[in-house]
């Protein structure tokens, strides 16, 4: 007779997987379709046990949206050695490239900010600002004044560069580097747009 496989995970094991099934899910439904009910049943386990590790379904939510954040952030995270430039180009195409391999979790995650819980706007806020400060760092050391408007420009270039990823990267055939270069582009006319922050001319 077969052993039960679920005896053989422990607790952090087993809500591990709980979660990476949620984080699955995203790949090919929006947030709010993932269920208490959904997720029991495709892992095989009880209502309860779910309720016992995540509390709701916003409980639910809120781990998957964050791992599926730390994902996100991790595969995109910028190499500290490039030149700066040369390290928002190398970032910006990874993103495009991490959009294009998991646009359901990205669109999930991008849109999460309208979720009803309040926790689960935070956890996509923090990796907008996450995000933003990668981008920010980039200008300053190219030279761009650091100016409040510097700060705010680019973060908003975040939200803007989000709908752009969305409706460029998913679903159509448009050159990743064509992206690239545009997102690269814009980021360089908001910095141009900030009082005394322009920076160096691109190579």
């Amino acid at each position: 007779m077969e052993t039960d496989r679920r005896t053989r995970l422990t607790p952090d094991e087993r809500r591990a997987q709980l979660v990476a099934l949620g984080v699955a899910h995203l790949a090919d439904h929006p947030l709010d379709s993932l269920t208490i009910e959904e997720l029991s049943a495709q892992a095989g386990v009880s209502r309860a046990l779910l309720f016992h590790y995540f509390g709701s379904k916003q409980g639910l939510h809120r781990e998957v949206v964050r791992t599926a954040r730390d994902s996100m952030l991790h595969a995109t995270e910028p190499i500290p050695e490039l030149p700066p430039r040369e390290r928002l180009h190398d970032t910006l195409e990874r993103i495009v490239a991490f959009v294009r391999d998991h646009s359901g979790t990205f669109y999930s995650l991008v849109r999460g900010v309208a979720s009803g819980d309040r926790e689960v706007r935070a956890v996509v806020e923090e990796a907008r600002a996450e995000q933003a400060e990668r981008i920010i760092a980039v200008f300053l050391e190219l030279g761009a004044a650091d100016v409040p408007m510097l700060h705010i420009g680019l973060r908003s270039w975040i939200a803007f560069a989000e709908d752009v990823l969305v409706a460029s990267a998913i679903g159509t055939d448009l050159p990743s580097e064509s992206i690239v270069d545009f997102l690269e582009r814009s980021a360089d006319g908001v910095v141009a747009a900030v009082p005394t922050g322009g920076v160096r001319e691109r190579d």
